[in-house]
């Protein structure tokens, strides 16, 4: 980069303070990937890392890192302090890349939620190995992407979850309306790391690049209490390159559906294949069975199946045939449950908070939400949607007026009629009741529009 000399600029933009002076030694170092049997440095680029440290690229992964945000590693290190942290130590850490000597930290284990309950493990690098990581991904996506199949659609550049879904419901409308639903076992936590590496050795030359993400693979988990777990399988949720490495192993199974001509979509580890019978289907299961046991993976049972397409959901959307046999999308019930559960959670009655904290959380979820699901065809479920949520505001009003004297003045100067709101007021505590009568009168959807309250139902969220 030939940036010795430079002073760091108060912005905090990347500066690092070299780049002028080669590549490092291309010798054999301790823990490096041997080259798999009949592949050599012809199999793909051999200067793959001098391109992960050139300073434009460093610069791009350092902004994705920032802009992604998340908690800090083991170490503690916070994104904030990342780039104080390079401008001091980056020299050393490019030397050590360019040796392929460079040795990953640990990652922390961190359990989420899962939506159909249940507790998902992620193992969350440091800040430090998540920028090195970043910057790797950015280099080999464009080194790889190209060779993946088009019905791969899970973290690609250009391709999208949207996408996916528009392309099942051509196949389900084109008349393959039976779908072989199929979801892998654990998967992160399953990837086999030599069966992995072996496809990355056919497709990647640089043996530095291989050696770095085999010591990401085998990085140990720290659990709480400082439990140090060692790892000889799957690859951390958590890590920026995670979705790349899945394609990668996937992809032999894409290309194995494509060679027989199936339909079908994959996002990440979720696979649907469309048939025209349930037969056909049958075999093509069986057959997917093989393939991800050649890669030492296991179909989820419980959670597989072969059925018509309306009865299984993708991605948060499920089909449904209207007049006409015209196939078209819907958020699934999955998924308008779980959105449901969500807002009873922002609208609980007993959480202390104002109004206007209330809209606001909302608004930052229902945003979300809508423009995900804006694919749907269902506008009448938007709309009772949008029903429901006021229903649920105007039972936290009356709830935050608590009083009977305080609900009927309030009502009263809203423009309710003094029988109505007496009414209401003299069953002051059955909020949910209360706020299904006439109390629309007093708080109207304009009412909850300048509040910024976002609307589900048309083409764009309104405020």
């Amino acid at each position: 980069m030939g940036l010795k000399g430079t002073r760091p600029q108060m912005s905090g933009q990347l500066e690092l303070p070299l780049e002028s002076r080669g590549e490092a030694p291309r010798i054999q170092r301790s823990g490096e990937v041997p080259m798999a049997a009949g592949v050599t440095e012809r199999s793909g680029r051999g200067d793959l890392m001098e391109m992960v440290v050139r300073r434009p690229n460093l610069q791009a992964a350092l902004k994705r890192v920032k802009s992604n945000k998340g908690s800090p590693g083991i170490d503690g290190m916070t994104v904030d302090e990342l780039s104080a942290h390079l401008r001091e130590h980056w020299e050393g850490i490019r030397e050590q890349l360019l040796a392929g000597t460079y040795q990953p930290q640990m990652v922390k284990r961190q359990q989420i939620p899962k939506s159909g309950g249940g507790m998902r493990d992620l193992g969350i690098p440091t800040v430090l190995d998540r920028f090195i990581q970043q910057a790797m991904l950015q280099v080999l996506q464009s080194e790889l992407d190209g060779g993946f199949s088009r019905h791969s659609y899970g973290f690609r550049p250009g391709k999208s979850a949207h996408q996916a879904v528009c392309e099942a419901q051509k196949y389900v409308q084109e008349g393959y309306r039976w779908v072989v639903d199929v979801d892998l076992e654990k998967f992160f936590d399953r990837v086999n790391h030599d069966v992995l590496m072996g496809k990355l050795a056919k497709r990647i030359g640089d043996r530095r690049v291989l050696t770095i993400i085999r010591r990401y693979l085998e990085a140990g988990v720290m659990a709480q209490g400082g439990v140090v777990i060692e790892r000889y399988e799957g690859t951390p949720q958590g890590g920026p390159l995670s979705p790349l490495l899945a394609n990668v192993l996937l992809d032999s199974v894409d290309k194995e559906l494509e060679k027989r001509g199936h339909r079908f979509v994959r996002y990440a580890d979720d696979c649907n294949v469309y048939m025209q019978s349930r037969r056909a289907g049958e075999r093509v299961m069986r057959h997917l069975r093989k393939l991800f046991t050649g890669l030492k993976l296991r179909i989820n049972e419980s959670k597989s199946a072969i059925d018509l397409a309306w009865r299984r959901k993708i991605l948060g959307y499920s089909f449904w045939v209207a007049p006409g046999k015209v196939v078209k999308r819907r958020a699934s019930k999955k998924a308008i449950t779980a959105m449901k559960d969500r807002v009873r959670e922002i609208t609980k009655r007993n959480r202390g908070r104002s109004i206007g904290e209330v809209v606001e959380e909302l608004r930052n979820y229902l945003v979300g939400w809508k423009e995900y699901y804006r694919l749907a065809d269902t506008p009448h479920i938007f709309r009772e949607l949008d029903e429901w949520i006021r229903h649920r505001m105007r039972a936290l009003h009356l709830k935050q007026w608590k009083r009977g004297t305080t609900i009927f003045r309030e009502l009263c100067a809203r423009g309710m009629s003094r029988a109505s709101a007496a009414k209401v007021a003299f069953r002051g505590r059955s909020w949910w009741n209360n706020s299904a009568m006439a109390i629309h009168i007093a708080l109207p959807n304009s009412y909850f529009d300048q509040l910024q309250l976002p609307r589900l139902a048309g083409s764009t969220i309104t405020f």
